[in-house]
């Protein structure tokens, strides 16, 4: 079976920070939770991260090169490359999620 190494991009990091100091407020065990939950989610992709979905807004558009977890309200996106996974974005999906993907990876 064939094993990827995940890494996390300057910015994802930044979007998990963000949401874990907006949970905070409400709820500091909450937001624990979510942040164990969401790494949970990422790390799990060393294994076949090419079975989540292709981000459809992309898709639409000919770029095929991006992939997604739906996790609860956040759409976590990642790149595959040869044997690396970079996750490269984590959006509530309530988000206009077309502009925010085309700002951040257009960059």
């Amino acid at each position: 079976m064939k094993t990827y190494n995940v890494y996390w991009t300057q910015s994802s990091q930044s979007d998990l920070e963000y949401i874990i100091e907006y949970l905070k407020r409400d709820s500091v065990s909450l937001a624990k939770k979510m942040f164990l939950e969401i790494k949970e989610a990422c790390d799990a992709l060393y294994v076949f991260p090419e079975r989540k979905r292709v981000v459809p807004e992309l898709h639409s558009i000919g770029i095929i090169h991006y992939r997604e977890i739906i996790y609860k309200r956040w759409r976590i996106v990642f790149k595959i490359e040869q044997t690396s996974v970079y996750v490269v974005l984590i959006a509530d999906s309530s988000r206009n999620f077309e502009d925010l993907l085309l700002q951040r990876l257009l960059k």
